[in-house]
């Protein structure tokens, strides 16, 4: 097999990867980097240039992961891209969001290379878009070679999905985002078992050692509980949070609270893309099953638009609990104009959800002290920390313990690192050589060939 790390940057950003079995060629994924702009941001086509593309394999709709794919699906017109069904529901809405979003960064910025897709070109290659059920193996075949593919329950989003791919008897799988525990939305990843050839692994908390007793029904317990001394101190909580999966999750924790009295009457306050995704997610649920959500836990709570009219530096009008993206609070979203606002005043409480990069404005506030100065650069705002600011370990990721332990039940020949910055590499690369001593491990260097 032959790979090709198509992320030029390496880490976790564009993520797509160039495999090629005998003379089936193949992509998975094809994302966008989201601290750059423009080109910049988008995978390195290079090495696909005279190549004849079988097939594209979405493993789920992150913008990380499917943010560039009408650049890729522009290069190659006659290949088709296969998904899960949830995945399949849900990607014309987030690549129109992220067209929307260029489109604005053009005005705001001048970004040149914006956008580097429009909504005509969403909706002309749609009919390229095929859905795939799980665990149904399916045959495709290239102009000489075939292969057998199979989508796994990943748990991390709905939708998301391991990839197994058997070629000529040599049995190949990646993991995309894995989560091996259930959120309350979602199952937990329920991957094959036995021995692979090659495994293509997530390492994104390598670098991180998961504090031992912590489980997800404990900081359930922990937020509300934080929730319910702000509001009880005349303050408002923001939570930022990514709009697909992340937000439906929260919506669903503070319903199961309002249920057995243990959240007070507030205000409930969501961003307009998490609220359409709700939308997306009820369908989802009654068509497959595979999401434990309904819009009718957005009614239950009396959830309302987050008002358009803040300022920024200036405390909203109303107390209330704010769940909106983005989840890293970067520069002109709703989480970062509020955040502005609530910041300076000890009575408020701002409570991160999920992943922040270290270099965004989010990563910044958590690293922050009490009482330093902080410049809220895009609004032009400097005020000192006096807010709460709290971390809650909801992450959509496997913990790297978990994942060293699904590589060495499965025994494979070679291990291919993806998806994760250079010190949790590292990690896993001193790990697997010494627990899987006869494993060849590999760590891509950017768009590198590699025989594996």
């Amino acid at each position: 097999m032959k790979i090709i790390d198509l992320n030029r940057d390496g880490g976790i950003g564009a993520n797509s990867l160039y495999i090629q079995l005998g003379d089936f060629h193949l992509v998975i994924d094809s994302g966008l980097h989201p601290k750059k702009s423009g080109r910049e941001a988008a995978p390195d086509l290079t090495p696909l240039q005279g190549v004849k593309l079988d097939l594209i394999l979405i493993t789920h709709c992150h913008l990380d992961h499917i943010g560039s794919l009408p650049l890729l699906m522009r290069a190659h017109p006659n290949t088709p891209v296969v998904m899960t069904l949830p995945s399949h529901m849900l990607i014309e809405r987030m690549l129109h969001n992220s067209a929307s979003v260029m489109m604005r960064e053009r005005e705001e910025k001048g970004t040149p290379d914006y956008p580097l897709f429009t909504h005509d070109e969403i909706d002309r290659i749609k009919g390229r878009l095929f859905p795939q059920g799980f665990n149904n193996p399916k045959k495709f075949s290239g102009e000489k070679d075939d292969i057998e593919f199979t989508f796994h329950p990943a748990g991390h989003i709905p939708g998301a999905a391991g990839v197994e791919i058997i070629h000529k008897h040599r049995r190949i799988f990646f993991t995309g985002d894995v989560l091996f525990n259930a959120q309350r939305i979602l199952d937990a990843a329920r991957f094959p078992s036995g021995k692979f050839d090659t495994l293509v692994t997530e390492t994104t908390h390598g670098a991180t050692e998961k504090p031992p007793g912590n489980v997800r029904s404990d900081e359930m317990i922990r937020l509300v509980e934080t929730i319910n001394t702000t509001i009880a101190r005349g303050g408002s909580v923001l939570i930022p949070v990514f709009a697909l999966g992340r937000m439906q999750e929260i919506m669903a924790i503070l319903h199961d609270a309002r249920k057995f009295n243990r959240l007070p009457e507030t205000n409930i306050f969501v961003s307009g893309l998490g609220m359409d995704i709700a939308d997306y997610f009820d369908q989802i649920c009654k068509k497959t099953n595979l999401v434990h959500f309904t819009r009718s836990i957005l009614k239950d709570l009396k959830v309302k638009k987050s008002p358009r009219d803040l300022v920024p530096g200036k405390e909203p009008g109303q107390q209330g609990i704010y769940v909106v993206s983005a989840g890293m609070v970067v520069e002109n979203t709703p989480s970062y104009t509020l955040a502005s606002c609530l910041v300076g005043n000890a009575k408020h409480s701002i409570c991160f959800v999920g992943y922040c990069d270290p270099d965004t404005p989010g990563g910044h506030l958590i690293a922050a002290k009490q009482g330093e100065e902080f410049l809220f650069a895009a609004s032009n705002i400097k005020t000192r920390i006096r807010a709460h600011i709290e971390r809650f370990e909801f992450s959509g990721h496997a913990s790297r313990d978990e994942l060293l332990a699904f590589a060495v039940k499965c025994q494979p020949r070679s291990i291919v690192l993806t998806h994760g910055d250079p010190p949790a590499r590292a990690w896993f690369m001193e790990q697997l050589t010494t627990q899987l001593p006869h494993a060849k491990v590999l760590d891509p260097v950017p768009l590198k060939e590699y025989l594996v």
